[in-house]
This record gives structure tokens, C-alpha cells and sequence, in this order.
């Protein structure tokens, strides 16, 4: 699950150990926040003036996210800014139960994409991170060495190197586009409309969503007095830059919702289609992709922001690894055996959920015999929640390992009072074990070690992403030198 254990990389020289981050979405303010707390020089390309847009589309952080930003010690004070919904009412009456989730989190929190970008934003600054706005990648070239990164800025042309190159820039991705990845898939959903409004009429529930015959509406609160709409007509199928109108908007969430609850004021409206769409690989050389550009899907469930959050934990803490020398090349090649399948799955779990949602016709009494059926399989409806939230999913683990293994690890109880995500927080592997343990020399930069607050005899290497390394029960010192050897370096 952790890569070959061959001999680790010679740390790389300061001149070429960069990695440059394109993009300053959530993804990309994330992992380049982590690499620079790793010590890891980090230059963000933006392509956008500086300043955050609160035109976003995400509207949701689900449990597994939210567990990725309390390692990150930034959980909390999102937490006081959204508000948070514990069941999810999708058709038919079907509810699946945040409440029941084997999480810290035990909610979805509604908030809007621009509050954690603001809060991610000043974790990378306060790390250090380089942020570039204003600039575009025009292109790239990679040797054994590096990555060329060829940048279009309001100040002239020039090109900059780096170790790694990580394209974190959304569904037209300019990096995918410079290393020559396909992007293929289909416009899964054509001429959705968003808007923020003011409403004179406040929704009962959190989040308002129905779809009726042809038409769909989605109502969630920014927090600020308004509210996004997304909303979408089967019948109205026009191109993305056909012009749209507050009439429009009010029309389509009457036919979905009922009424409008006396929208007023758009402060914004437009139009857009879905796609689902993956790259058929998330590295080429040098380059990675992260987040939207390398797979997007209708926003069914929320998972968009969420999954490439995921992204970014997962393959921060092995650039890092690599690049101090601690870990062998090779280890990169587990980001795309490890995220690509999650990719894939999300695609189709929010796929069928827009699917169920809009069915119409014949497809109206098989989906209410679905429904019927998922109300008496409690496990299945947690399963679904599981891949909705990210918490049911784990990684490929080899042969013969440990039933933990691979597994994602909930925030245990550690001796002491404190907490495992609590113990994450320094980006480091941490240990649980048993009995005493000490660190071994010349690991305490990358490995903690903490104690089971119970008398459990398992010893458990947790990643710093929160997935189990390794495990075992009843281990000797020597199995644990082995493991740490292994995994940490």
C-alpha cells in the first residue's frame, strides 16, 4: 500500500527541490499548505487576480474531509462557520443518517467553498507558501531532473523550475492539457443555473432540494443573507452562454420546489453544464493531477470539493517524504493506485444519485421500489454514506496484511486525554502502540508516538493522511523496527 521499500532517494538539493501548485482551489491550497509545512519550498500559479471569489459552487464539507482538516487543526473553526445537517433527504423519502457515522463528524457541514478557501488560503501564507496570481501555465517540459513550467503573467513571460508539478486548476486544467492527458467522459447535465439571491421567504429545512417532472432546484444559505439556487430544466437544453435571468430562476424552482420563496436581488446568475469526466491516469513524469482536473461529476452529493481535498492529503505527505530523502520515488506511483479508483467511484455514486433524482416515466415506480428496499437495509444505506461522506473508502492493501491495513483510521482515544487527529497535526506518521515505545533516533521529525487509551494489544503505524500503514497484533520490537523501516524511513 506504501510503495516499494527500496533504499530511500538522496534528499534533493534546495535549487530542485520545489513543487509548484497550479491552481488555488481548495485542492491546491491544501496540499500546497502541507508541502510547506514539511519544509518543502512551494510556489502557487493562479491564473485569477488576487482575492477569493465567493462565486462557488461547492456548498458542503462531508466527514472524511472534514477528519483531513482537523489534522490540519483548521476543523474547528470551520465548524463555527457553517451550519450542520445530519440527514441527507434525497427522493422518494429516502434519508440516509449522518448521525450514525463512525466519525468525530458526525454531520454534513453547509459552507460555503470560499469560507475554507479563506481559511486554507492563510494556513499556506503562514507556512510560506509563494502564491503567483495573475499567471498561467502557457506550457511545460520535464527531464529526469525536473519540470520546466513555461508562465504567462501580467508582468511578462518566464519559466520556472521545480522538482514536482501538481495541476490543481480545475476541469480545463492547462497542466493536464500541457502533459497530454484525455479527458474523457460527457456533459452529464446541460444548462444548469445558478444564482445567489435574497429570499423574503426562509426555506424550512437547511438545504431545500426536490426535482418534479423536468424540473430540479437545490437551495442552500451562504451565510450571509443570501442563497445559492442551482436549478435545472429537462426541457430547456441551451448552450452555457445563452442568457439567463432572475424570471428563469424563479420559474424553474416554482415547477421543482412549489414557489420561490420571493427571490429577489441576484446578485449573480449564470449558466453552465455537468460532466463526468476522468483522466485515465493522475501522473505523467513530474506532473500530477489533483481535484477537478482530474475528474469531475455532477454535483450530486457534494463530493466535488471533498474528493479533492482527499487528493491533496494523500499526495502531500508523500511528495514530501520523497523529497526529503526519506522515501523512494516509487512511492508516488501509489497516488494513482490509491485515488484514481475512489475517482471512478465517486463518478458513478453521484451519477446514479442524479440519475434516481430525475427520473421520469417507467423509471418513476422502479425507483420507488428501490427506495422501499433501501428503507429495510440499514447496512446498505450506511454504505452509501460511507462513499458519499469518504469514509467507507479505503486502499489496496498487499496480500496477507493485516485486516487494518489500508484501512482508514477514526479519530482513538489516545493515552493522556488527546486524540489521533490531534496527534496527526504535526504531518508526521504516528504510531499506537501497547506498551512503551520510544521513536527511534532520527525519526522524530516524521514519527509520533502515542498509546491506546485502552487495553487494546494492537500496534497500529497510522499514515499521515489517516490510513493504516501497517498493523499487527502482539508485535516485537523487531516487527516494529521492520515496519517503521518500511514505511517511515
Amino acid at each position: 500500500m506504501n510503495g516499494p521499500t527500496a533504499t530511500p532517494a538522496t534528499p534533493t538539493s534546495p535549487a530542485t527541490s520545489r513543487v509548484i501548485v497550479v491552481g488555488s482551489g481548495p485542492t491546491g491550497l491544501l496540499l500546497a499548505g502541507d508541502l510547506a509545512a514539511a519544509g518543502i519550498p512551494v510556489t502557487v500559479l493562479e491564473k485569477r487576480p488576487h482575492g477569493i471569489s465567493n462565486l462557488s459552487r461547492a456548498f458542503v464539507l462531508h466527514a472524511r474531509a472534514l477528519e483531513q482538516l482537523d489534522a490540519r487543526a483548521v476543523a474547528d473553526e470551520l465548524e463555527a462557520v457553517g451550519k450542520p445537517l445530519t440527514r441527507l433527504n434525497l427522493f422518494d423519502g429516502l434519508t440516509l443518517d449522518a448521525g450514525t457515522l463512525p466519525s468525530r463528524f458526525r454531520h454534513v457541514l453547509v459552507i460555503p467553498q470560499y469560507e475554507v478557501e479563506k481559511v486554507l488560503e492563510r494556513r499556506a501564507v503562514q507556512a510560506g507558501v509563494d502564491f503567483r496570481y495573475e499567471s498561467g501555465v502557457t506550457g511545460l517540459s520535464q527531464d529526469a531532473d525536473g519540470v520546466t513550467v513555461h508562465v504567462g503573467g501580467a508582468e511578462g513571460d518566464e519559466d520556472l523550475r521545480a522538482a514536482y508539478v501538481v495541476g490543481a486548476d480545475g476541469m480545463r486544467s492547462a497542466v493536464r492539457t500541457a502533459v497530454g492527458l484525455p479527458f474523457p467522459g460527457r456533459s452529464a447535465i446541460r444548462s444548469v443555473v445558478l444564482a445567489d439571491v435574497l429570499l423574503d421567504e426562509q426555506p424550512e429545512t437547511l438545504i431545500t432540494a426536490a426535482a418534479v417532472g423536468d424540473a430540479f432546484a437545490f437551495l442552500a444559505p451562504f451565510g450571509d443573507g443570501y442563497h445559492r439556487v442551482i436549478c435545472w430544466h429537462r426541457g430547456r437544453d441551451v448552450p452555457d452562454h445563452e442568457p439567463v435571468d432572475l424570471d428563469e430562476v424563479r420559474e424553474i424552482t416554482r415547477l421543482a420546489l412549489g414557489r420561490d420563496f420571493g427571490m429577489r436581488e441576484a446578485r449573480w446568475v449564470s449558466r453552465f453544464h455537468s460532466d463526468e469526466r476522468q483522466a485515465p491516469g493522475y501522473r505523467v513524469g513530474r506532473v500530477f493531477l489533483a481535484g477537478d482536473a482530474a475528474h469531475v461529476h455532477t454535483p450530486a452529493g457534494g463530493q466535488g470539493m471533498n474528493t479533492g481535498l482527499q487528493d491533496a492529503a494523500n499526495l502531500s505527505w508523500k511528495l514530501a517524504a520523497v523529497l526529503h530523502g526519506h522515501a523512494a520515488p516509487g512511492l508516488l506511483d501509489t497516488y494513482q493506485a490509491e485515488r484514481h479508483p475512489v475517482g471512478r467511484s465517486v463518478l458513478r455514486s453521484s451519477g446514479a444519485i442524479v440519475r434516481l433524482a430525475m427520473a421520469k416515466g417507467w423509471q418513476l415506480p422502479v425507483r420507488s421500489v428501490l427506495v422501499a428496499v433501501l428503507d429495510r437495509l440499514a447496512p446498505v444505506r450506511a454504505r452509501i454514506m460511507g462513499q458519499i461522506t469518504g469514509v467507507g473508502y479505503r486502499y489496496p492493501a498487499p496480500r496477507g496484511a493485516h485486516p487494518l491495513t489500508g484501512a482508514r483510521v477514526p479519530d482513538l482515544a489516545l493515552a493522556g486525554g488527546g486524540r489521533l487527529y490531534e496527534a496527526l497535526r504535526g504531518g508526521r506518521f504516528v504510531l499506537v502502540t501497547p506498551g512503551a515505545y520510544e521513536a527511534g533516533e532520527g525519526r522524530a521529525d516524521r514519527l509520533a508516538v502515542a498509546h491506546w487509551a485502552s487495553d487494546r494489544g494492537t500496534t497500529l503505524l497510522v499514515r499521515p493522511d489517516g490510513y493504516a500503514a501497517w498493523a499487527a497484533e502482539d508485535a516485537r520490537a523487531a516487527d516494529i523496527e521492520s515496519a517503521l523501516a518500511a514505511h517511515v524511513g
